[in-house]
């Protein structure tokens, strides 16, 4: 079988299967669609084509890393222009291959960027664009993309790709519309083209309709993909974090839940409102989901059913990091991942330190480390530049084309006094792993010394006791 052929079927699978679980429209749904005298929308096909030469990409933003069978990949949301200056958007990649430098910002010129069109199917297969007769520039036939989430099954990667609206027309044939819409899912896997070296190509494209996300939590309003990564979990299941928007207008933060045997659904718990731009990760059977919230505060949820109901990790991460002005960082994701460095299982989180220079407010990429109980600055990502979003990548030794041990960061660089992003930089993080490793050192000695102090003071009061340590977490306090 050809893997065109298998990675259709994929889909066709994960599909499915999404639809049964998240709503695709039942027959109850499409007969109280007829009785409001509106018909239920056809299914849209879409296809993936290249940017043109007649296009610029004018900046990036929301950075992801992909790692495919040892291979990273830079991904992000490019923002393009045309010579009539219409703009749309696109996904850009990436693969990212080291000289002597351990920083460089992605060349936009350089990147593969691919836009999304919706297209007219016929004999199965895309011919012209949708609506490319009546287009007085090409990007009116675009399919707006936005905010990259991704996660890798195998060889295949996953990406919530922003939202479709399509419309639903009254049986009367009138042109008014009621707005439905539903979130776009791209796979896309890693082909080699020789001379031009490995790229990544998005494929096929779906909608999950809003339908069955609206049952399921009647206070949203809409609902976008988080941005980053999410996490492929050992049983199989996909989590991708996404960000709703209540009736209120408040942000909350909450998950997509994805399995074959389950299908595709919203969490049934989601964070305090007025927190957004979720990051999750994995940890020690649970998950960990980081959220920027209206009161300048990241705070820090974690589940241990999936997302059906989340606890504020008070007392360890939760709101250790903020900002002195109190305000929301609105589009600002952290880079948040989960690792085992030195046989020790840690978290990493790259977030903006905010300092003012010459009169002028900057925010500082920074890199921390932690165990769930320490927590350590491990300094600065950016250097002079000013950060916001960012991703994060641990790639372990003995894969990929290099086989070295990476930690590698992905930031988007900002103009300046809060203006858009201008672009995105990769950075391999050599010096700050090996200060990692040396912090991860000193916790060990640490550790072992408390735990022999322990033992002598148990020993001492109870000779008969044993082990009295077998129950005490040696490390808590410590920083």
């Amino acid at each position: 079988m050809s893997w065109r052929v298998f990675a259709s079927a994929v889909l066709l699978l994960l599909v499915v299967m999404m639809c049964c679980g998240t709503g695709e429209a039942t027959a109850t749904d499409k007969g109280n669609l007829r009785r409001t005298g509106l018909r239920y929308p056809p299914k849209p096909y879409f296809v993936w084509r290249d940017k043109n030469e007649e296009k610029t990409v004018s900046s990036l933003r929301v950075p992801v890393l992909v790692e495919v069978n040892g291979d990273v990949f830079a991904v992000a949301e490019a923002q393009c222009t045309e010579a009539s200056n219409s703009g749309f958007a696109g996904i850009a990649s990436e693969l990212l291959e080291w000289t002597d430098k351990e920083s460089k910002e992605l060349d936009t010129t350089k990147l593969k960027t691919q836009v999304l069109e919706e297209c007219q199917f016929e004999r199965g297969k895309c011919t012209s664009p949708k609506g490319a007769q009546d287009a007085v520039s090409q990007s009116d036939t675009k399919v707006h993309v936005s905010r990259p989430t991704t996660v890798v099954n195998g060889s295949v990667i996953y990406m919530l790709a922003g939202t479709y609206s399509f419309e639903v027309t009254e049986a009367a044939g009138s042109t008014a519309a009621a707005a439905k819409w539903g979130l776009l899912v791209a796979v896309g896997n890693v082909s080699n083209d020789g001379s031009s070296g490995k790229k990544i190509y998005w494929k096929d494209t779906s909608v999950i309709p809003w339908t069955g996300f609206e049952k399921q939590h009647e206070s949203l309003t809409g609902l976008i993909g988080g941005g980053g990564s999410g996490v492929n979990i050992n049983d199989g299941t996909i989590l991708f974090p996404v960000e709703g928007t209540k009736k209120d207008g408040k942000a909350v933060s909450l998950i997509i839940c994805y399995s074959v045997t389950e299908g595709g659904k919203l969490s049934k718990g989601m964070s305090a409102d007025g927190c957004s731009d979720p990051s999750v990760a994995e940890w020690k059977g649970k998950l960990m989901m980081m959220t920027a919230c209206d009161d300048g505060r990241r705070r820090v949820y974690e589940s241990g059913d999936k997302g059906d109901s989340w606890t504020e990790a008070l007392g360890t991460l939760s709101r250790v990091w903020g900002n002195n002005q109190k305000r929301h960082e609105k589009g600002v994701g952290s880079g948040f991942i989960t690792a085992t460095i030195e046989n020790r299982d840690v978290m990493l989180v790259t977030l903006p330190a905010h300092s003012r220079r010459k009169g002028k407010e900057k925010r500082e990429l920074h890199l921390w480390l932690t165990d769930n109980t320490h927590i350590v600055d491990i300094g600065s990502v950016s250097g002079d530049d000013d950060a916001a979003a960012s991703s994060l990548l641990y790639k372990s030794a003995g894969s990929g084309h290099n086989n070295n041990e990476e930690l590698i960061a992905l930031y988007e660089k900002k103009k300046g006094d809060g203006e858009p992003s201008l672009g995105v930089v990769s950075v391999r993080l050599t010096a700050q792993l090996k200060r990692v490793k040396e912090v991860l050192a000193t916790w060990k000695k640490v550790d072992e010394r408390v735990s022999k102090l322990c033992l002598t003071s148990r020993a001492a009061k109870n000779p008969s006791a044993g082990n009295g340590c077998s129950a005490v977490k040696t490390a808590d306090g410590l920083v």
